[in-house]
């Protein structure tokens, strides 16, 4: 049932507070529903970026560049892959805004480090064995043993240290917005200071690509903020019906639109590909089909997708993105001069995500669960002992 309530229609539910100004309530937020559409969303970003870097990005793989003219018939669409990450990007800003609506900081921060540090660890100690003792040299990052254990902090960056895999640098800019949603979150989380946030995020994010401020940019992320933003925004047009949201949604798309150019180009350029084959007229029509996905799950228009294994199927699209580049990089020069193409991707993209799944069910459930009891514990623990003692 919808509410008025000014610029919100709010949601009446068992997830959602009475008002937009509702206070949060602590103790993490009431369950709504699962969104199996964001568990596919996340399923078909991961596909585009295996997609990519499978059919279309490295030339180390297939020993030709540019990689795409081995798959020439679907070149111009898997090179539109590498905006799987801004998909991702996407999913990330409604699902966080959604996990931290009525959590205390630290509820916040258990919940996130625990979904992401138990199979990135796994992910590093992999492709650490996997460089320094199989002898595979693809994707190779030629990291020392103590720049391996700087990337098991996920800090790496910061450090001036290089990726373990190319695919972690999304991850770096996660983390960012995870932090800063951690810092909105102590000023407790209504729709119209998500109106408030946003609207300083945008301004800063604009004022850092235009003076390239170093220290703006590492903050405020202006290629990646529209997507983040307009994530936050699709969730408060979902839990609201926000009429302000479509303002939000309306100016990052136009941003997004800008960064995604900009991405393109930047890839060109650092690799020296002159042929790229995203035309910029296709770049537009790729984010404008990631908006509408997430405007489809805002306004509820996907909501006949309630098959159950897309909770797995979501669930595993995290280790297949940390893993299939690995698993690409043993298959695929082995066998490309000896198996037909298409079969040796159909093969390889089984592997990964075969893999995926076995790494989701044992690594990732009981690491998540592991990691979880025990920051809850520190947690705990630090609390009693600061509580006010009886006199």
């Amino acid at each position: 049932m919808l509410k008025e309530d000014g610029m919100f229609r709010v949601r009446q539910g068992p997830e959602t507070p009475a008002s937009p100004d509702a206070p949060p309530v602590a103790g993490g937020p009431a369950k709504g529903p699962r969104l199996l559409e964001l568990d596919a969303l996340r399923f078909v970003a991961a596909f585009a970026v295996v997609s990519f870097h499978f059919m279309a990005a490295s030339r180390s793989l297939w020993g030709v560049w540019p990689a795409h003219d081995v798959f020439p018939a679907v070149g111009r669409v898997t090179t539109l892959g590498i905006l799987g990450v801004e998909l991702f990007f996407l999913i990330s800003g409604f699902v966080i805004l959604m996990s931290a609506w009525g959590r205390t900081i630290g509820e916040f921060a258990i919940s996130r480090v625990s979904r992401l540090y138990p199979t990135y660890w796994y992910a590093i100690i992999v492709i650490f064995v996997l460089y320094r003792f199989s002898g595979v040299d693809v994707f190779d990052p030629h990291l020392t043993a103590g720049k391996y254990l700087v990337n098991l902090t996920l800090l790496q960056e910061a450090f001036g240290v290089g990726h373990a895999s190319g695919v972690l640098w999304s991850l770096w800019a996660e983390l960012r917005f995870y932090a800063l949603v951690a810092v909105f979150s102590l000023f407790g989380i209504t729709a119209r200071r998500c109106l408030v946030f946003m609207s300083v995020w945008i301004v800063f994010a604009v004022v850092a690509e235009i003076t390239k401020s170093d220290v703006l940019t590492f903050v405020f992320m202006p290629r990646q903020a529209p997507y983040f933003i307009a994530g936050m925004a699709f969730y408060l047009i979902y839990r609201f019906r926000s009429v302000a949201a479509w303002a939000f949604v309306a100016v990052t798309y136009g941003m997004s639109i800008y960064a995604a150019l900009l991405r393109i180009q930047d890839r060109v350029d650092a690799l020296s590909l002159k042929y790229f084959p995203a035309p910029p007229a296709a770049v537009v029509v790729a984010v404008t089909l990631i908006f509408t996905l997430l405007a489809a799950v805002a306004l509820g228009w996907l909501r006949w997708l309630r098959w159950r294994p897309l909770v797995t199927i979501g669930a595993l699209t995290y280790p297949l993105y940390l893993l299939h580049q690995s698993v690409s990089a043993v298959l695929i020069p082995t066998y490309r001069r000896e198996m037909n193409h298409w079969l040796l991707v159909a093969i390889t993209m089984a592997v990964s995500i075969a893999i995926a799944y076995l790494v989701y069910r044992l690594v990732d459930k009981p690491g998540q669960k592991w990691l979880r009891a025990r920051l809850s514990g520190i947690f705990l623990s630090r609390a009693r002992k600061n509580a006010p003692q009886p006199s």
